[in-house]
Parts: C-alpha cells; structure tokens; sequence
C-alpha cells in the first residue's frame, strides 16, 4: 500500500465502527502547555481532561504531529523523524480495551493484510485484563505477549490528570534486521507501529496513581511512516513513497548517490525529511524566529542548508525541496498547495539570510582549529562548539564531524552542559504558562464553557461562576484588587485572531469591576480581567456585564478594515503577501505580511486608495457560521496559527473578501470611515508591517498632518501652502551652504590663532617648548579641537599645550603633547594631573591629549 491507501483504510475502518472522521488540526497547538502538536489526541486533550463534553462518543484521525526531541537523531538513524503523521481512534467514555484491541487486530491482520505470525504486542506489566484479551479473545500466543514497565508501557500526558497502561503492537521484519527474541531483544528487527493507550487512572503532579477515571478513555496512535515501512517492504523511512521523491530531489541537487556513502546518506536524509518537515511548519504559520517554534523552524531550515554546503552545493535548496514535499503530500494535506507561494517566499528569505551566517560560522570554526592546533591540543572547545550550534546553526554532530576530520575532539561534556543551561531557561520560559492554566481549569471543569453573546449585543445578564485572586481561586474579590472572573454568559470578547479583548464594566449587587482585558480561558471560558471599582463580587453572584460600545465599535472598525487592507494587499502585491500577524484595537490596526522588498511612498498611496474605495462602496459586511469543509470549498482564507473547529464562522465582506474569522466587525463598510496608512517598514528578512488608522482616529490623524502642514507653511513665509516644501527645501540647502561657507571661516581664523599660539610657546625648560592660554566664553570641546591643532603645528619638536576656560563656574583644562615630548616620558595626563591639583579637580584621557576640570574656577590662571 501507497500513504494515500493506508490513510484511506484506516480512517474508513473506524468509520465503519461508528467513529467520526475529525480533521487534522494544526501544527500550532491551541494548548499553552505545548510548543507544537506531538500527537494524536491533542485536540482531544479536553474531552480527556473533562473541560469539555465531546461532541462525539468515538472519533478517527491522521494527525500532522512534530517532536523536536528528534531533531539530533534525523538522519543518523533509518526511523527516527521529526514531522510524522499519526494513525488514531478515540473512545471518549464509550468502548473500551475489549474493542480496542480486537479493532487493531482486525485492521492489522485483515484490512492491512500483515501475518499474524509476525506480530508480537507488548502490555503493561500488571495488565493481566489487557493480556487475557490478546491470548483469549485475539488467540496471540502467550509468548509474543511482553510485559514491560512504567518507563515503556505506561502512558500520561507528564502532568497532573488522565494515565494508564497501553498495548504497543510490533511487526518481526525478519532476521536479516536482528537478533531474534521480541521487542526487548532488537527494536529495528520488532518495529512498533501502533500504540493503544487506556486510560483508567488519574495521577498527581509526583505520579501517584489516584484511582480510577469516573469515565474511562481510549487514545491509540499508529505510525503512518512506520506502516508504510511494512506495506512497501523498505529497510527504512527514506525509502518510502513520503520520503523516497525528497531524497531523489536531495542526489539531483548534489549530484549524488543515496546508499554509497554513510556521510552522503546522512546529509541527504537530513535534506529530505527537514525539507518536508519545515514545509508543514511554515505553510501552517510558522515564521523563523529565536525562540519557540520559531526557533525550531530555524534551526531545521540551517540545518538543512548545512548539510546542502557540505554536499558541495552551493545554490539555494529549499525551494526544490518545498515544492517536492507539496506535490508529494498536498493531496493528503491541501494547506501546502495552498500556502505554497507564503512557505515559497519565507523559506528563501531565510536561506538567503543564513548564506552569510553559514560563511561566518565556518569562519568561526576554522579560527578554534587554528588556534586549538597552535596550542598542540587536540580538543575542539565545547564553548566554541555551542556558539557554532546556537549561533550559527551548526549541530553538535557536524561540529563533531568537522572537528574529527581536523584530527580534533569535541569538548561534548562542556557543550551539553551549556544546552542543559540553555534547555532550562526554555523550560523556566514554557512554565510561564497562560491564563488557562492553575485554578481557572478547576473553574472550566466544573461550570462549562462561557456562553458568548457578544455577536448579537453589547449588554447582558449572568452569574459570576468563578473569581480568581492573586492567582488563586477566591469567594470574594474586595475593592481595589486585581481580580479574573468567569461568568455562564457574556457579550465581551475574548481577546484572539489578532482583536484585542473588550473592555466595560461588570456590575453585581454587591460591587462593579472595571474590565480593561477579556481573554480566553480553558475550556472555552471568558476570563475578564479587571479592579473591582467599588463594594465586592462574590462567586455566585447574578451580574450585568456591559461591553462599552465605543470600544466595541471602534475595534470593529479596525478589524473590518484590516480584512480590506489584507484584500487589496493581495491583489496589488501578489498572492504571496499573506497575513503573518496582526493586532487590532479601537481604531488602530497592525498589519504584518510577507513580501520581499519596502513599498514605494506610490505603492503606499495605491494601496490606501484602493482600500478606501472598498471601503466607501458600503458593501455589506455578512457573517455565519457552517463547516469548515464548506467555508474552504467557498475560497474562504484561514489565518496562520488560528486553530478552527469542525463548525467555523466565516465573515464576507462584498464579493472580494472572503475569511474565516471570529472577530467583531460592522454592519456595512462605510461604518469603517476611511483608513489612514501611517507606517510600513521591515520586521525581518522577507517580513514587513503596515500600521494604519479607521474611522474617528484616522480623521484625527489627518487633521494632525494638516495643522503641520500649515505650521511649516507659516514658518516658510506663509503662502500658498502647496510651495511650501519646495520653499523649504531651497531654505534648507541655503543653510547647508551658509554653514559650508561659515566653515571655511573658521578654519582659517583657526589656522591663525593657532599660528599665533605657537608663535608664543616659550622654553619652558631646556628643549621643551610650552603654549599655555585661558580662555573666557569658549567651552571645553573648542579648546580640545584647538590644542589638537596646536598639537600638529608645534609636531617636531618636544612641545605642550595647556589651555584653560571656565565653563558653568567650573574650571576646565586641556592638555596636549607633541610625539616628540611623549618620546621623553613627559605626557598629557601626567601634566594634567600637575596642572589640576590647582583647581581641586582630576582628569583623564590619553597620553597625546587628555581633559580634565574642578571646581576651583579662581585656580585656572595659576
């Protein structure tokens, strides 16, 4: 079987058992507890943890999942990946180990065709139901049944909540793979490829199993590449059908050949599955950054290049490698195609920047070789090699490679101990959390989701569910303290796709809270943030929430005007120029895209009069909801990093704008007013950011421009106000040319005091020539240009300056020596500090001219 026939099979199965068919969500989880989505039941993980009730008792999907965990290991090893895609089916509540593990028999053995005498399962050490199962019920012979531990066969998600035993199902590839003897013995020759999990117990933060779950849970995952291995009969990933076409485009780019030499195959593994695994990344919003999965991104595209320059090629790669991993698997996952032209464009402006950052840290490593042999050491820094790695992309084991064909070993206890450093300041990071977390989960659990009004009205009626204190879950919130509260219902919206939240007030019998943030929280809360204005609020308390309607309006405007702009962006710029973040308040809007080069001050003017002509057609502006399906069917644009469900909102605006999004927005365009473009620049190679004005604010913005308008008119002579710039540009190049002339002025009356000065220097000593002067009304940086001056006119022969002023009431000294009186031992700082005990003050400077002061102004003649 082909990828494309595993998919099928596997999620027709399932839903033949009543199972329903769930998307793939995306990369970007909606979880602040994760960095990307590494399994299947991530989007489930609510129903699992009982935030929310599952819409659905059985469900199947092939999941897009990422481990960073493995980026080390890529290449060097035949199974190991970084972007994989996970086989699932999920029982919330419903069916248990019984159908779980028959299911995987059946679909293994029948619909899947493998051997029954070449699979082996592995349980739980004290799952004796799981293994009465598989002997009883399935027929597997006691001896390919493996108990294992904790460590392998006991599955949670690393905190607090749901765990339990799992069932792991093996495949013998045969003994040309390893030694006989079972999974235990040779994990290459038993090749796991499903995992089911049952999840029976609840555990604490120090894994003590509490007890059992009131609702008991079915989670498995099956490995599509690791599948696909059987079906095909390869010895590895690579030679798949979702690999194989990206390692043939990697020999075609190095002129090489896959299986002739280990390190070859090594950099054309890495160009495959890094090539594959950051297209996914960046067609669902990824951008390259130093930090979080911005940083992965990063990491994994130098990675790539990396290994590219090592093969000899010295062209860019990426591109070949997009646009072989989009027409591999955008069948399967349309978003590539979609997106291409976006990953398209990021990709090569990050190949393009590290192109130069390669250059300086090979660079870099051939300076430590240079130096490391000049000591006669044969050890390669592991300082040296963590700023080559954190720096400059180069993994540890290239670093390593490089080094040994040096004839040098890498400092590798110095270089992990500085990425255990660097893992725990990102660990002390992600522990940051969200508001989603700690007591306003207990809250979610035990009330439910957050009804939200807001669409439909600004005002209405509730009762406070929840209120959270300092952080901790309270009964009471007293005046003036900063206070979260969740209510059952709510017309403020949770801040999100870029729309800042509402603001207003939330009134109780007992008190008022002044909200000035609403966010999501979990299970699809609304937390409304805030200082309790007046009296109290109490858990339980029926409230009044209000959303002020300025507010409200305002960023509806802005975020109806964003959609235009992102419109008109696209039809003027290309297809490419898609969203890559925004923020949206009342009456503002930022706007970030990608695009290769600045907009020209005409593009601009373009831009902003094509919006504003959308804008005042006043065409309506249409919001529903329906399938998410259907919204893609109809060309509706989703945005990067927003996660959608099966049921999205889609809001059109004309016949040109068509988006899926959950924000606010007006009735018609005209409401908008107009927009105001005030700002475009860069914010990162390939990246820009517009930032613009609606409605009310844009109005003040261009009054603003005008009142300058008319000051510089005013200050220009008055007249017609449409000269004035030119007026302006003429006065200024004036002012360039009196200050020339004023220049040459002063260098020549320069040139003669100092000819002057010099002409007065004495001897004050036996070859030694002196130039001392105080000044009146001369500050200190004009006697430092003279006595530099004087330095050079008084050159060849030993000579010194020493010119005084008083500036503010202090006295002030400046000393100069000429190359000849330094040659005698005699320098500036040492007659400054002389010359500045007379004034009570110190100095410093270098021995050719130093400068120094003190308060004694009456001192500086003597």
């Amino acid at each position: 079987m082909q990828a494309s026939e595993i998919r099928r099979t596997f999620l027709s199965f399932f839903e033949e058992r009543g199972h329903r068919v769930v998307p793939s969500s995306s990369l970007i989880p909606n979880d602040p507890t994760l960095l990307l989505s590494n399994a299947g039941m991530n989007q489930f993980k609510p129903y699992f943890l009982g935030l929310q009730e599952p819409p659905y008792p059985r469900a199947t999907s092939v999941q897009k999942c990422f481990r960073t965990v493995d980026i080390e290991n890529v290449g060097h090893t035949a199974r190991h990946l970084t972007f994989f895609e996970m086989l699932g089916n999920f029982s919330f509540g419903d069916y248990f180990k019984l159908d779980a593990i028959r299911w995987a028999w059946e679909l293994s053995t029948e619909r899947f065709g493998l051997d029954p005498e070449r699979l082996w399962v592995t349980i739980y050490q004290d799952d004796d139901e799981a293994e009465t199962i598989w002997r009883d019920e399935v027929g597997v012979p006691p001896e390919r049944i493996v108990r294992m531990g904790m460590d392998d066969n006991y599955w949670s998600m690393g905190v607090a909540g749901p765990c339990g035993p799992c069932s792991e199902i093996y495949f013998d590839r045969g003994p040309e793979f390893g030694a006989p003897g079972g999974p235990a013995v040779d994990p290459d020759r038993y090749l796991e490829f499903w995992n089911l999990v049952f999840m029976q117990n609840e555990r604490d933060d120090a894994y003590n199993i509490l007890g059992p779950l009131p609702r008991q849970n079915i989670d498995t995952g099956m490995g599509l590449e690791r599948m696909a291995i059987i079906q095909q009969g390869v010895p590895t990933l690579f030679e798949t059908d979702v690999l194989r076409p990206l390692v043939e485009r990697a020999e075609h780019l190095a002129g090489r050949r896959y299986g002739e030499d280990r390190k070859t195959d090594v950099s054309l593994r890495i160009m495959a599955e890094h090539g594959r695994a950051t297209t996914f990344l960046m067609a669902d919003g990824v951008l390259p950054s130093n930090e979080g999965r911005g940083y992965v991104l990063r990491r994994m595209l130098r990675r790539v290049v990396t290994h590219a320059r090592r093969l000899g090629i010295e062209r860019s790669v990426l591109g070949d490698l997009v646009e072989t991993s989009v027409a591999v698997m955008s069948d399967a996952y349309p978003e590539l195609r979609e997106n291409r032209a976006f990953v398209e464009q990021v990709a090569a402006s990050e190949e393009q920047r590290f192109s130069e950052t390669y250059a300086h840290g090979i660079a870099l490593f051939e300076q430590e070789v240079r130096a490391a042999k000049g000591r006669g050491s044969t050890a390669f820094p592991g300082e040296a090699a963590f700023r080559l790695h954190d720096t400059f992309g180069f993994q540890e084991q290239l670093t390593v490679e490089l080094a040994t064909e040096e004839g040098l070993a890498v400092d590798t206890e110095a270089f992990a101990r500085l990425m255990e450093q660097q893992r725990r300041r990102a660990q002390e990071h992600a522990k940051k959390g969200d508001v989603a977390e700690g007591p306003l989960g207990e809250i979610a659990a035990a009330a439910g989701p957050t009804d939200f009004l807001g669409y439909e009205r600004l005002e209405s009626e509730g009762k406070v569910v929840g209120v959270v204190v300092d952080g901790e879950a309270a009964d009471v919130a007293s005046e003036g303290r900063r206070t979260r509260l969740v209510l059952d219902r709510t017309p403020f919206y949770a801040e999100g796709g870029g729309q800042v939240g509402d603001a207003g007030t939330i009134v109780t019998a007992g008190g008022r809270l002044r909200v000035t943030a609403t966010r999501p929280g979990p299970g699809g809360t609304i937390v409304h943030e805030g200082v309790v204005e007046a009296g109290e609020i109490r858990r339980g308390d029926a409230a009044q929430a209000a959303v002020d309607p300025a507010w409200r309006a305002g960023s509806a405007r802005s975020h109806t005007g964003t959609h235009v702009l992102h419109h008109t962006l696209r039809r003027l710029l290309g297809e490419h120029a898609r969203q890559a973040g925004s923020l949206i308040t009342p009456g503002r809007l930022r706007f970030d895209f990608t695009h290769y080069e600045g907009l020209s001050h005409d593009l601009l003017q373009e831009i902003e009069a094509q919006a504003n002509g959308r804008l005042v057609g006043d065409d309506p502006v249409r919001t529903y909801e329906t399938t998410f399906d259907y919204a893609k069917s109809q060309g509706a644009t989703a945005l990067f990093g927003e996660k959608y469900g099966e049921i999205v909102r889609v809001v059109e605006i004309g016949d040109y704008s068509v988006e899926l999004c959950g924000g606010t927005h007006v009735v018609r365009t005209g409401e908008v007013g107009f927009l105001r473009l005030v700002s475009e620049g860069s914010i990162g190679s390939g990246f820009r950011r517009i930032e613009g004005l609606v409605g009310p604010d844009a109005l003040r913005q261009v009054n603003l421009e005008r009142r300058l308008l008319e000051e510089i008119t005013e200050a220009a002579g008055g007249g017609d106000p449409a000269t004035a710039p030119e007026r302006v540009r003429r006065a200024m190049a004036r002012i360039k040319e009196l200050e020339s002339d004023l220049g040459r002025i002063r260098r020549a009356e320069q040139q003669r005091e100092v000819a002057a000065l010099a002409g007065s220097a004495t001897e004050a000593a036996p070859g030694v020539w002196a130039v001392a002067e105080v000044y009146r009304g001369r500050g200190v940086g004009e006697l430092r240009e003279l006595a530099q001056a004087l330095r050079a006119r008084l050159a060849g022969r030993p000579a010194a300056a020493v010119l005084g002023t008083v500036e503010d009431g202090k006295a002030q000294l400046v000393v100069a020596c000429t190359d000849e009186l330094l040659a005698r031992g005699i320098t500036a700082r040492r007659l400054l500090d002389a010359a500045a005990g007379q004034i009570g003050g110190r100095g410093g400077g270098k021995d050719a001219l130093a400068i120094g002061g003190g308060p004694n102004a009456a001192g500086i003649g003597e």
